[in-house]
């Protein structure tokens, strides 16, 4: 019989297996994510794959239907919409507290745009813009804000990576594309006031809301 600390460590394992297919796309919406068929794979018994299954829920990723099947949650464009209402709303009021702190140390911002443009694969792009943002809502100052922004970053994360691979097929450099629009909120965030600066993380995250007509389901 395992340890408890085993079976955490095997429980982080899988969430963070599952958590990477799901964002890389590897596991596509709908899909069924079968538990004795993950279990083999792993080999682990099925308890620490239906634990990291309920956190994968938590996070807005896996969804369960009536008869307690896992699937990966398949977010609609009304989804989409209602992130990014929270999102922009959240990151915008973020982005003005933040400006003190970024002006006294922007070293963590800009070493995450350092490891974007050495990034291998557009997995790792995702990853890091995400990290980019949620290091301007720590720097914000507010727990509160923070902790609602966090509790939308799986799902954020799923949306993004998806908008991502399908804007990397139209032959566009994402890498770069997002690594040069960081920078330029940087260099904003290190010369100008809170006002402006908050209007441009707005700007900023609508940019990226336009993306969304390469979606499918948006054309």
């Amino acid at each position: 019989m395992k340890s408890s600390t085993s079976s955490s460590s095997l429980t982080e394992y899988a969430i963070s297996l599952l958590r990477r297919r799901i964002i890389d796309g590897q596991s596509e919406p709908g899909s069924l994510l079968a538990e004795v068929a993950m279990a083999r794979e792993l080999g682990v018994s099925r308890v620490p794959v239906r634990e990291a299954l309920f956190a994968l829920e938590r996070d807005g990723l896996v969804e369960f239907s009536e008869t307690g099947r896992a699937y990966v949650k398949d977010l609609s464009p009304k989804d989409f919409e209602e992130l990014y209402l929270l999102r922009v709303t959240l990151e915008s009021v973020a982005a003005r507290l933040a400006v003190p702190a970024i002006q006294r140390d922007a070293t963590a911002l800009l070493k995450n745009i350092a490891a974007t443009r050495k990034a291998k694969t557009l997995g790792e792009v995702t990853k890091l813009d995400l990290e980019f943002h949620e290091l301007i809502m720590e720097m914000s100052g507010n727990a509160r804000l923070l902790k609602l922004w966090r509790s939308i970053r799986g799902e954020l994360e799923m949306w993004l990576g998806r908008l991502q691979r399908q804007h990397q097929g139209q032959k566009l450099d994402t890498r770069e594309q997002t690594a040069s629009s960081h920078e330029k909120l940087v260099e904003a965030f290190r010369s100008q006031s809170p006002s402006a600066c908050e209007r441009l993380t707005r700007e900023h995250i609508i940019a990226w809301r336009e993306w969304l007509p390469v979606l499918p389901e948006y054309k």
